[in-house]
């Protein structure tokens, strides 16, 4: 038993990398709220937030790699799936549910009247399960058309499945040829993709470049782990916050995305994660630990209120006066309604489940 538990226990975190995730989660819900009220990505000063999730890709490549593979051998297939579906999949499931319910009660739509119960059922069981089920047009064909952030944890658990099957066994010279080929399928769909937009893999019309976006990332974090590519240095937390923000924040221009965007995800990001893995951890580290936690519950519960917003401006059509106040409200209030989740279900929940089907 005390081995079994040594095996399952979790390594030390490095908090600056968890306070970044919070960081990005939060940009996240900003943009998915300023694309709404700003269609013009040219206008909109946060039109790269999309980016957040390859910092994520990348982030979890070091993080999974850090934790798992000295010991992926030890703890075995099924183990580590236990331990990846107790730590992913209780959030996939309440998004899920927040998704039905703001479905079913939106005020200013009525989509069950359109889908009835066969598909709306069908809707939260493919959310719930995370099968990919895109066929609201009205929702742009969104993979999950409950809870849309779900198709980068289709993809997470797609890269989680081949890093327990082959990613944890390879050496670094193959591990950087498949980084390679995802750094060429992420210039190629800069290059197809009108403006250079490489915010695809969320619909059904651009799926397999969640493909690409996972691939390259994924394996350019296990590769910053691999070679300890970490860069010991003294910004903290406030100079990384800087740093990283810099890649969400830089102008979003037609003419040379297909430019920017590959070097922000295929060097900027790997350089960050090294960064932030190397940083001095100041008096922040309340904070840090505090802004990882939420990171995920974030993510996973907040775009079902986006729905609300986007039949809201549809149909009320408020002034942009108006969306200036609505807009910082709402995120604020998302972020306390994910602590909550976070206390009082996600975490005793995977409580429970560790206590029943891990020790």
């Amino acid at each position: 038993m005390e081995n079994k538990t040594n095996l399952l226990a979790t390594r030390p975190h490095f908090e600056i990398l968890d306070g970044l995730r919070g960081i990005a989660a939060i940009v996240v819900v900003i943009y998915h709220f300023m694309e709404i009220a700003i269609t013009d990505y040219n206008k909109n000063f946060l039109s790269h937030g999309f980016l957040a999730v390859d910092f994520f890709f990348c982030l979890s490549g070091f993080v999974i790699a850090y934790a798992y593979d000295t010991r992926a051998e030890n703890i075995g297939l099924l183990q580590f799936f236990k331990l990846r579906l107790i730590r992913l999949h209780p959030l996939v499931v309440i998004g899920s549910i927040l998704g039905l319910l703001t479905f079913l009660f939106d005020p200013f739509s009525d989509f069950y009247s359109i889908y009835g119960f066969g598909k709306t059922a069908l809707l939260f069981l493919t959310s719930s399960f995370l099968i990919p089920y895109p066929v609201m047009p009205e929702r742009y064909t969104n993979l999950f058309c409950l809870n849309a952030p779900a198709w980068s944890l289709f993809w997470e658990y797609i890269a989680n499945i081949f890093y327990i099957l082959i990613l944890y066994k390879l050496n670094k010279k193959v591990l950087i040829a498949f980084a390679l080929v995802g750094a060429a399928s992420l210039i190629y769909i800069g290059v197809k993709v009108p403006n250079g937009n490489l915010g695809g893999g969320w619909g059904g019309q651009n799926f397999w470049d969640g493909g690409a976006r996972v691939l390259y990332s994924f394996t350019a974090g296990m590769l910053v782990y691999r070679f300890n590519w970490i860069i010991k240095n003294k910004l903290g937390f406030l100079g990384m916050i800087i740093l990283l923000l810099i890649a969400f924040l830089f102008p979003y221009r037609d003419a040379y995305n297909w430019i920017t965007e590959p070097i922000i995800v295929l060097f900027y990001f790997p350089f960050l994660v090294a960064l932030g893995a190397g940083a001095t951890l100041n008096p922040s580290k309340n904070i840090c630990k505090l802004s990882g936690e939420i990171s995920y519950p974030l993510y996973m519960t907040h775009y079902p209120f986006v729905w609300v917003f986007l039949t809201y401006v549809a149909v009320i059509k408020p002034a942009m006066l108006t969306l200036w106040i609505v807009i910082p409200v709402s995120v604020l209030i998302l972020i306390m309604l994910a602590y909550l989740i976070m206390r009082f279900v996600d975490i005793p929940l995977r409580k429970y489940l560790k206590t029943k089907f891990l020790l």
